[in-house]
This record gives C-alpha cells, structure tokens and sequence, in this order.
C-alpha cells in the first residue's frame, strides 16, 4: 500500500492503553482489556462499505495484513468493473437501479407500475440499499426470504417481490446495465388459499341471476363454468 502512516506505526501502537484507538487510512488498531490488540478495517469501495475485523496481535495479526485485505478489495471492485458494459467505470447500486428500473418500464409502457413501486420501496430497497446490483447473490436472495418470513409475509407476497426482482434483473442485462444476470432465484411457492363450494341450491340460484343479468355475457359465462357439476349432479 502506497499509503504513508504518520499515527499507525509500531511505536505508537506499542504506546496504546487499554481502550484507545488508532485509525489512519481505513485501518484501526484498538488495545482490548485483556491487553491484546485487535485490528480492523472501514473502508468504502465502489459505493459499498465494507467493515472487517482482522484478526489480534496475539494470532499474529499486523498492519500488513489489513493494507492486504483492503488491496484484494479494491482489486476485486477493480476485476467487476472490468466486466461492466462499456461506458460504465461504477457497479450500478442497487437503490440507484430500482429507481431508474421503474422510470424506463413507466417509458415503455409496463404494466402494474403502482404495485411495482410499493414492493421495491417498502422491502427491496431498504433491504439492498446501495449493494452493487451484479454482486447481488443467491445467498443475499435466501436472506431477504428470512427476512420477510420473520415479518409474517405470505409467501404470495414474497413470491411477487420476488417476481419483481427478477424482471429488474432481466430488464438490466436488456438495457445494458450489466452484462450478465449473477445469480438465480428460488422463488416461494404461493399459498394455494381457501378453496370454496357452492351448494346445489347456490349453483341453481347463480344460473337464475345470470339469466337476469343485463350483460349477455355473463350467463353463457356461468353456465360453461358449472357444466360438468350439473351434469355430474343429473
């Protein structure tokens, strides 16, 4: 790391007392109570925080290895952003993609917009926030299922914002947002519901309504639907 420490050097690490902090360059050393010194990094890389403990003096942890942790991180973001489509120098954030997701398909003339934008803004944004949308993966999908379950979501419910994260997936990889679509999802399966009969009486009732019915429709409609009970009933 080209970085120049003018706090987190030896001599000063070896100074600390117990509860003191060093932080220079997204690293910090802290001196723990039982005496042994713990580091850990706090970094931004691609619009991502990311917050990592290394690892204690006494397992044979030094600066060294947090420089090397935040090198492979930068060069990981780096080695993404080689697979970008051409003209994008940034991993699209995933709050970033749900908003321009719901501008385009409104441009294009996509259905059911409304419901759309209340699942992503209730559940799927506060849950992926700024995650980059191609280091989204199956185990985040699996985590979000947990999430939603121990809110009491139906799996209807889950189902569809699931449903809804998939086409923004499939519509990204469409317009050139990212190359490839990174991970699959397993979606719930709906709830079958209450299932309900109608009586013999209630079927004959209904006919006779429909009969009465000013559209012309709606009684060829019934009588299709309630062929096979009657003639089973007959």
């Amino acid at each position: 790391m080209a970085s120049k420490y003018l706090k987190l050097t030896r001599s000063f690490v070896r100074k600390t007392m117990v509860g003191e902090k060093i932080v220079e360059h997204g690293i910090c050393f802290e001196r723990l109570r039982d005496g042994d010194g713990r580091y850990s990094v706090n970094i931004m890389v691609d619009r991502q925080r990311i917050h990592r403990v290394i690892g204690k003096e006494s397992e044979g942890v030094t600066r060294k290895q947090a420089e090397d942790f935040i090198e492979n991180a930068r060069a990981d973001a780096r080695n993404d952003r080689l697979n970008l489509p051409k003209g994008r120098k940034l991993s699209l954030g995933f709050r970033e993609a749900a908003k321009k997701y719901l501008t385009q398909l409104g441009e294009e003339g996509g259905k059911d917009i409304p419901k759309k934008n209340e699942r992503f803004n209730f559940h799927l944004i506060p849950f992926f926030a700024e995650k980059p949308l191609i280091k989204i993966s199956t185990f985040d999908i699996e985590r979000y299922k947990k999430n939603r379950l121990s809110e009491d979501a139906a799996n209807g419910t889950i189902y569809r914002e699931l449903a809804v994260l998939s086409h923004l997936f499939n519509k990204a990889v469409e317009w050139k947002w990212i190359n490839h679509k990174p991970l699959v999802i397993k979606r719930l399966k709906e709830d079958t519901g209450r299932i309900t009969y109608l009586t013999t009486e209630q079927i004959y009732r209904l006919i006779e309504f429909a009969k009465k019915d000013q559209n012309q429709f709606v009684y060829p409609f019934i009588v299709t639907r309630q062929s096979r009970v009657l003639s089973d009933l007959t």
